[in-house]
């Protein structure tokens, strides 16, 4: 293993980036001077969109994989422009490193990093890199570029739009509930074996892989997600332009009402039509969960949520992968969820809050 301080900041930040080249017009200078230099289109607006990732809150590398955690890194960026029916072009990536990691570990976080850019034909133009008392933080900032009259923004539902998601709900929350399961039962075998000074045993723990068989598709919903850079072009081929959209990072319920706060407006959402796949349902079995509180309020799918004029209903229903889920009604009306039984209830966000008390 190399030592990050062998190389120092401006030789780590050459071996992970000599190699790249810009792909993007707009790119104009990237990694290597004291600034990117962009050059946007003419008539295009710029997106600027910024996450950062703190470790042991936003991931924790006991079971994440550096290239899992570099790849989705960039793709919740990724996300949030497509959010906004915008294309991303470049980001910008910082890192504040602790002496427990090594040149390798960067290498895959970069590994990671560079496969979802090549993906989605993104750039990256800089950062910055520092040392860290307490672990790893990840600060990417995604640069996109959208038309104007093509951006799609949250306070734009209007009374009898239709609210559409894609792909699935729940499954990257079942994922992470799968992994902490399985974190949770070997941390437990190896304070045993260690009490008992079982030296075999813990050789064991240490070589031994959890059986994941039949539980893939939550896993890599949950390790690797997607930017649904699909279902933006599968709009616009179609026509449709949304009066209002999300990405779906904290939870279906907690989205929705961002999108009717900010647009004054209330919904309702069928329980019956909420999108699950069939390894949620089992997971959620398996763990004795409501499969439909994991849909609502598990976050981390990265899916799109979106609303549509109702005269929209023919083609948004001939788009593949798209559910409509609910309408939009009057404020005055509130925010409620169908239950299968017919029952009404609110609709209460109860998403991911990393600012919450415990």
């Amino acid at each position: 293993m190399s030592e990050i301080a062998e190389l120092g900041e401006f030789g780590l930040i050459r071996h992970l980036t000599e190699d790249i080249e810009l792909k993007n017009e707009s790119s104009r200078k990237g990694v290597g001077d004291d600034c990117a230099v962009l050059a946007p289109q003419a008539g295009m607006h710029t997106l600027v969109t910024t996450d950062m990732l703190m470790e042991g809150v936003h991931f924790d590398l006991t079971y994440v994989p550096m290239h899992y955690l570099g790849y989705k890194a960039v793709i919740e960026n990724l996300s949030d422009i497509y959010a906004m029916n915008g294309r991303p072009r470049q980001i910008t990536v910082s890192l504040a490193l602790s002496k427990r990691f090594s040149v390798e570990d960067i290498d895959q976080l970069y590994t990671g990093m560079r496969q979802a850019c090549e993906e989605h034909g993104v750039d990256i133009v800089g950062g910055d890199t520092t040392s860290s008392l307490t672990g790893l933080a990840i600060s990417i900032t995604a640069i996109g570029e959208a038309r104007p009259e093509d951006i799609v923004y949250r306070n734009g539902a209007k009374d009898t739009d239709l609210i559409c998601v894609s792909g699935n709900l729940g499954a990257a929350y079942m994922g992470l509930q799968l992994l902490e399961r399985e974190k949770m039962v070997y941390n437990q075998q190896l304070a045993a074996a260690q009490r008992s000074g079982n030296k075999r045993e813990m050789e064991y723990l240490n070589t031994m892989q959890p059986d994941f068989a039949g539980r893939e598709y939550i896993l890599q919903r949950q390790l690797k997600p997607q930017a649904r850079r699909d279902i933006v072009e599968a709009l616009a081929q179609a026509g449709i332009h949304p009066t209002s959209m999300m990405d779906i990072s904290d939870g279906l319920s907690s989205e929705l009402l961002h999108i009717c706060t900010q647009s004054h407006t209330g919904c309702r959402i069928y329980e019956e039509r909420l999108p699950l796949d069939y390894q949620t349902a089992a997971m959620a079995e398996e763990l004795n969960m409501n499969v439909t509180t994991c849909a609502l309020n598990g976050g981390e799918d990265y899916e799109l949520l979106f609303t549509v004029p109702l005269s929209d209903n023919e083609r948004i229903q001939q788009i593949e992968d798209v559910h409509l889920i609910g309408y939009i009604t009057k404020e005055e009306l509130g925010h409620a969820l169908i239950c299968r039984d017919g029952v009404e209830m609110e609709l209460k966000a109860q998403g991911w809050n990393p600012l919450k008390k415990d």
